[in-house]
């Protein structure tokens, strides 16, 4: 299993977060996760992840499907928040966060399952 590069202590999750809906503590980027502080082992698994849903969809995909979700869950809720929240993507992610074995055992495209819970 392989896992992205993470990278603790970094000031970029700090300037995201000045244009975001919402305080960001960890990014998934590629093959880097940038964190705040120091990564706790239910955020290694959340930006995890987001690395595999990154990968299985060519890494552009994702970003471009990522962004189509979250601009249709603000036209849907009205709150950037809640939009990012409701994203299919970070719905798998935080649901299987605390599962330090979900990821020997998820099934590609498995983020789907969350688009019309």
């Amino acid at each position: 299993m392989k896992e992205p590069f993470f990278i603790e202590h970094s000031r970029i999750p700090v300037w995201l977060s000045k244009f975001a809906p919402i305080d960001i503590w960890a990014v998934s980027f590629g093959c880097w996760v940038w964190c705040r502080g120091k990564l706790s082992e239910t955020t290694k698994c959340h930006e995890t992840i987001h690395y595999y849903q990154q990968l299985e969809l060519l890494f552009v995909f994702h970003w471009v499907l990522y962004l189509f979700f979250w601009c249709a869950g603000l036209l849907r809720y009205r709150n950037g928040k809640k939009a990012y929240r409701e994203n299919p993507f970070e719905r798998e992610a935080y649901k299987h966060q605390s599962d330090k074995g979900y990821i020997s055992k998820r099934r590609l495209y498995a983020w789907t399952k969350e688009i019309f819970r």
